[in-house]
C-alpha cells in the first residue's frame, strides 16, 4: 500500500537533462477500485510478445536428427523428455513452455528456378510474415506484414515505443546479398507492411538510449555522456520526491527497478571503455557498445527488453540472434565449428551431433531472460505471466536447405491464454502458419481468418 492514497499515474517519467526514465508498475498506481474491478473480469494488461528467431534450422530437423529427438521429443503432450534434445537447458521451464512439432515454412522454398539456393537469403523475412518475398535485389521488396507488427498495431500503440526490433549480429540492408535478394530480406523479421521492413539495432548504447534518454537532444546525449555520471544522476531530486509518496513496498519495488537501470548502464559503460582502450577486439567492426562475448551480449540485450516491460515503454519485442551464412565461432557450446558450416553437416552422426551442442547453446540463452521476467512482480502476477515468447526458426534441415520439421516453441504464461506444458505434434505438411495464426487468436487477434499461407487454425 501506498502512504497517502495519492494515485501516481501508470504513464510517469522522472525527467532530467537527457534522461526520461518510466516508473515501474507500482501499488500507488492503482487507482481506486482497480482491484474490486478485477475481481469482477476487467481486462487485464495486454500480453507482452518477444518473437526469437535463430537461423539455420536445427539439428533436430535433420532425419537422423528427427530419430534421435535432437529438437521434438518422442513422445507428445504432458510426459515427454527433454534430455535427449537441445531443449534440456529448459526443463526448469517445461511447465511455462509448449514444444511445437513438424510444421513446414513452405513460404521459405524455392518458388521458381530463379529462387533455387537463396533460401538463406530469404528465410528471415519469411519466420514472422509466413509469406514469399518478391526475389529483388532493388527497392522494390514485397514480403507481408509480421506477426509481432500487426499484434503492436493493435495493442502496442499505448506505450511511448509501439516495438522494439533487436539483432546481435552485424547487418547490411543496403544492396544485394546473394542469389538476386536484397539484403534487407536477410536482415529483417519485422514488416510494418508487405512493403516496410523495419530496422534492427544491435548495439545495446542505443536501446539504453532510446529506453531511458527520451525527449533528450544529440547534445545533451553527448553531454551526459562526457561527464561520464549514470543517467540516474540527473533525476535524483524527481527520485526523492516520489519516493516521498511511497509505502515500503513500493519503495522496494522503485530500488530495485533503479538498480537494476544502473547496474545495465554500468556494464554498458564497461564495455565501451573496453572496446574504445585499444585492446585487441574479437569483433573489431562491431560498435564500441556490442560486447564481443555472444552470451553478454544476448543477456544484456535480455536484460533490455526486461526493463521495457518493467517501465511499460514498450510490450513488443522481434529479437533476431543470429545471422543467416553467420561463420561465427562458440566456443563455449563445445563445439569449435562456424555456426554455418556446422549447419552443413551431411547427414553423418558425428557432425549432426555437433550440430546440435550450437543448438544447445543458443537455448541455453533462454532461462536467463524467463528468470529475469519471472523476478518482476506486478500485483500477484510475474511478467512471466504476463508475456508471450515464441523462439524458433524458418529453416528445418539446414543442411539440405529445405523448410520441414522446422523449430517452434512458445515460452511464457501468455496471461493465461495458453494452456502450457504440452508438446503438440502436427500432421506431415502442416504450415507453421497455422500454428502462428493460433497464437495471433489467444494473443487477441481472433477476426484474423488468415495468416500468410495458413489453411487453418491447430490446437495449441
Amino acid at each position: 500500500m501506498h502512504l497517502i492514497g495519492r494515485h501516481i499515474p501508470r504513464r510517469t517519467f522522472l525527467q532530467g537533462m537527457g534522461a526520461a526514465v518510466a516508473l515501474p508498475f507500482l501499488d500507488a498506481m492503482r487507482p481506486a477500485g482497480a482491484l474490486r474491478a478485477l475481481e469482477r473480469g476487467a481486462a487485464t494488461d495486454p500480453t507482452r510478445l518477444v518473437a526469437i528467431e535463430m537461423v539455420h534450422g536445427s539439428a533436430g530437423s535433420n532425419e537422423l536428427g528427427a530419430t534421435l529427438n535432437l529438437w521434438s521429443p518422442a513422445a507428445t503432450g504432458r510426459d515427454f523428455d527433454l534430455a535427449p534434445s537441445s531443449l534440456r537447458e529448459l526443463e526448469a521451464y517445461r511447465h511455462r513452455m509448449n514444444i511445437y512439432s513438424n510444421t513446414d515454412v513452405r513460404m521459405a522454398e524455392a518458388m521458381s528456378a530463379e529462387e533455387i539456393g537463396g533460401d538463406h537469403f530469404r528465410s528471415s523475412a519469411v519466420f514472422l510474415t509466413q509469406a514469399h518475398p518478391k526475389q529483388t535485389e532493388g527497392s522494390d521488396v514485397l514480403v507481408g506484414p509480421s506477426l509481432d507488427q500487426l499484434y503492436a498495431q493493435r495493442f502496442g500503440q499505448e506505450t511511448p515505443i509501439p516495438s522494439m526490433q533487436l539483432c546481435i549480429e552485424n547487418i547490411d540492408q543496403s544492396g544485394g546479398c546473394a542469389y538476386g535478394y536484397t539484403c534487407v530480406y536477410t536482415d529483417s523479421i519485422s514488416w510494418a507492411s508487405e512493403t516496410e521492413p523495419l530496422p534492427v539495432i544491435r548495439d545495446p548504447r542505443v536501446v539504453f538510449e532510446q529506453l531511458f534518454g527520451a525527449g533528450s537532444t544529440a547534445e545533451e546525449r553527448a553531454s551526459r555522456l562526457r561527464a561520464d555520471r549514470s543517467i540516474l544522476d540527473w533525476i535524483t531530486g524527481r527520485i526523492s520526491e516520489v519516493r516521498s509518496q511511497l509505502g515500503g513496498a513500493d519503495r522496494q519495488r522503485l530500488e530495485r527497478y533503479l538498480d537494476n537501470v544502473r547496474e545495465v548502464e554500468r556494464r554498458i559503460q564497461r564495455i565501451e571503455a573496453y572496446n574504445t582502450s585499444g585492446e585487441e577486439r574479437a569483433l573489431p567492426m562491431a560498435p564500441a557498445g556490442v560486447p564481443d562475448s555472444f552470451r553478454e551480449h544476448v543477456e544484456l540485450m535480455f536484460d533490455l527488453q526486461a526493463l521495457a516491460f518493467q517501465s511499460d515503454m514498450t510490450r513488443v519485442f522481434s529479437f533476431k540472434m543470429g545471422r543467416d551464412s553467420s561463420a561465427r565461432v562458440y566456443p563455449e557450446s563445445g563445439s569449435e565449428r562456424p555456426f554455418h558450416p556446422a549447419s552443413h553437416h551431411g547427414g553423418r552422426e558425428d557432425a549432426v551431433l555437433e550440430f546440435a551442442k550450437i543448438n544447445s547453446y543458443h537455448v541455453s540463452m533462454l532461462p536467463y531472460f524467463l528468470k529475469k521476467l519471472e523476478e518482476i512482480s506486478e500485483g500477484d502476477e510475474t511478467m512471466l505471466d504476463k508475456t508471450m515468447i515464441i523462439y524458433g526458426s524458418p529453416m528445418g534441415d539446414s543442411n539440405l536447405h529445405n523448410h520441414k520439421r522446422c523449430p517452434l516453441i512458445v515460452l511464457g504464461g501468455a496471461n493465461g491464454s495458453l494452456d502450457t506444458g504440452y508438446h503438440h505434434t502436427y500432421a506431415d505438411g502442416t504450415p507453421m502458419a497455422n500454428v502462428m495464426l493460433s497464437l495471433m487468436h489467444n494473443l487477441g487477434m481472433d477476426d484474423l481468418q488468415s495468416f500468410g499461407d495458413s489453411t487453418g487454425v491447430e490446437a495449441i
